[in-house]
């Protein structure tokens, strides 16, 4: 399977985008108001010092608009001087028009009078010549990297519900249309995007109009915007790498447009950790390009709005008030330093033979489906990465919708009730050639419709179900005891792994069977088959009678949990184990490629204090950096550390 992870800019001059959300500390959102260009000179300086070399800017849409027809000159000049101080320090800017939302409060010009945003065509027409006039006057400028359409319109659109039911995505798509064609009629090169935070049905399983599907074609690259809350470190680690994964649609490169803490909800110390591992995460999940938010806090604009009433949202700088670097931005610099070592532009993420498989239940809205099966898919296929990342396997991220990759060792299939029916015929062919199938059981999160909906399981699995139709089986004990009866990969007969359980009233259940050409890999604590194997062709279906990792998900502050073991093992009995691997599942790891033939192998610690690991090496060896050979592995708190693997 191939794993992309394209590039901005040409194939014979890739880019990689490092830059931060900005806002000068002299007004925030009304800094054109109160433009002082010095104090931004100051502020690009110190950016550039560690490593930035691009900001995300915007044009308050009331101040830059002011009537239908009319920009103001005066906001135009200034930022005519912002390009201009951009090119004397040696960076570019990413301009974002309408900016209607920004960090809690939503502005609108005055002369919008309640119109819609995308389904009104005056209106519609009114954005595009504002964007085309803009582009116009910029397009030739050598300080604009890019343009952006807006910033997280969806919840200008409709704040309460975030555009989620409410926004027609017909009207949408009409809307991007319009409004790339306007900015590119101009003659504007540069990549564009729509700054929407890339939360459509494909990423999140709730429709809020912007599909990302119908999106793809009109835009250069994807944008998320990736601010998780969450009750596990390591979840929290890998989520935004996880949303990159999802957005491999299109071909289009991924920049992770926003992520980012503020100071009121963490420490400065758990700050650099947040950074440092969501950035090489997303560096590893294909991501080309990162923009922070935001450069700097703004303790000063304390009495405006929106800052008067989202207090929190004046911390999220790299810098504080008074310009002086926090240890996220030293994190930044860090990072940087990395993507200049290992020449970040040419490096690519090397084909896999694992692949986790996507449940077109995410996105496709088939009749007569409940809204939580889409989150349940989205939940336990985050989980499953995880814990497929926590054995250091290039997992691959396949959708469903897009078709199964035919060239896998080992089909990963997470605590799914649904699929449709010719992927289980697919799958089922796809071991008969040889590949290894993995699937556990889940009955489902809700009560209609409660079971698996598997066509031929009995025959798929080898096995005779003894389910009671509209009952489940529910699992009385708080912790899953598996047992191995067998060797499988590296899990020795005898071996016994546990897992946490959690679910639902309708979740908690496993599924109870009886061999009926499967072997018994594994067992409960009760003695009834939990793993079993059913060789069929020249490869093998592994049936898991528990929602492991849905019962993972359910779970505050669980990994790693044991299932990171069992992928391991998968992966093992499917002969296709990474070059590099790490016998703890505390610390991740991953390679990327050059094209000159250098291997970079990351090592991502997922524990609060120092730890040592010693990696396996299957093929070739480890030196750092500096080219002396590595051994072992000595990681602070949270830690990173990068080698070469030298064939």
């Amino acid at each position: 399977m191939q794993r992309t992870a394209p590039k901005l800019g040409t194939p014979d001059r890739p880019l990689g985008w490092l830059g931060v959300n900005y806002w000068s500390r002299t007004g925030g959102p009304f800094m054109w108001r109160h433009y002082d260009g010095a104090v931004v000179g100051e502020e690009l300086a110190v950016l550039k010092a560690h490593g930035i070399t691009l900001t995300r800017s915007f044009l308050h849409w009331p101040d830059f608009h002011p009537e239908p027809e009319r920009l103001d000159p005066r906001m135009l000049e200034r930022y005519d001087d912002f390009l201009d101080r951009h090119l004397a320090a040696g960076m570019t800017t990413v301009p974002t028009f309408l900016v209607g939302h920004m960090s809690g409060q939503n502005w609108d010009p005055a002369w919008r009078e309640g119109r819609e945003v995308f389904a009104d065509e005056w209106f519609t027409a009114r954005q595009a010549w504002y964007v085309a006039e803009c582009a116009k006057r910029w397009k030739d400028h050598p300080a604009v990297a890019g343009w952006l359409l807006s910033n997280e319109i969806p919840i200008y659109a409709d704040w309460r519900s975030r555009g989620i039911g409410t926004l027609d995505h017909r009207d949408v798509t009409r809307w991007a249309r319009t409004l790339t064609g306007a900015l590119r009629a101009t003659g504007a090169r540069q990549p564009v995007s729509l700054g929407d935070g890339a939360w459509g049905l494909e990423t999140t399983g709730a429709d809020n109009g912007f599909r990302i599907r119908e999106l793809a074609g009109l835009i250069d690259f994807h944008g998320p915007h990736v601010y998780r809350m969450e009750d596990d470190p390591v979840r929290q680690h890998l989520g935004a790498a996880f949303t990159c994964e999802l957005l491999g649609i299109g071909g289009k490169p991924v920049v992770l447009e926003e992520f980012g803490v503020t100071s009121d909800y963490t420490s400065e110390e758990n700050a650099a950790h947040y950074y440092r591992q969501t950035l090489h995460h997303t560096l590893l999940a294909g991501a080309t390009g990162w923009i922070p938010w935001n450069n700097t806090d703004y303790d000063a604009l304390a009495d405006q709005e929106p800052y008067l009433h989202h207090p929190f949202e004046m911390h999220f700088g790299l810098t504080d008030h008074q310009g002086r670097p926090k240890r996220q931005l030293h994190e930044v610099a860090d990072f940087a330093a990395v993507l200049e070592r290992t020449g970040f532009p040419r490096l690519h993420r090397p084909d896999t033979a694992l692949t986790l498989i996507v449940s077109s239940y995410l996105e496709k809205e088939y009749p007569f489906t409940q809204p939580e099966d889409a989150a349940a898919v989205l939940s336990v296929t985050r989980q499953a990465y995880v814990a497929a990342r926590e054995a250091d396997l290039p997992i691959g991220v396949a959708r469903e919708a897009d078709g199964l990759p035919a060239d896998s060792a080992l089909y990963l299939l997470p605590s799914a009730k649904q699929l449709t029916a010719p992927s289980w015929r697919e799958l089922r062919a796809h071991a008969a050639r040889g590949a290894t199938v993995y699937a556990s059981y889940f009955s489902g999160a809700h009560g209609t419709q409660r079971g698996p909906w598997w066509p031929g399981l009995d025959e798929t699995f080898g096995v005779v179900k003894q389910l009671r139709y509209g009952l489940t089986h529910r699992i009385e004990d708080e912790e899953l005891r598996m047992v191995f009866r067998q060797d499988f990969g590296d899990l020795r007969a005898g071996e016994e792994l546990r897992f946490a359980v959690s679910g639902t009233a309708h979740s908690r259940a496993y599924l109870p069977v009886v061999p009926d050409g499967a072997e018994v890999v594994a067992e409960d604590a009760h003695g009834r088959p939990a793993l079993l194997r059913h060789r069929t062709g020249r490869g093998q279906l592994v049936l898991c009678t528990y929602p492991l990792e849905h019962m993972a998900a359910e779970t505050r502050e669980v990994n790693p949990e044991p299932t990171w073991r069992l992928y391991a093992a998968l992966a093992a009995e499917a002969g296709a184990l990474p070059p590099v691997t790490v016998p703890d599942g505390r610390v991740v790891t991953g390679e990327l490629a050059h094209e000159d033939g250098r291997r970079f192998v990351w090592f991502l610690s997922q524990h609060p204090g120092p730890l040592t690991v010693r990696p396996r090496v299957r093929e070739g060896r480890l030196t750092g950096l500096d080219g002396e050979q590595v051994t072992e592995v000595a990681l602070d708190a949270y830690g990173v550390l990068v080698a070469e693997r030298v064939r």
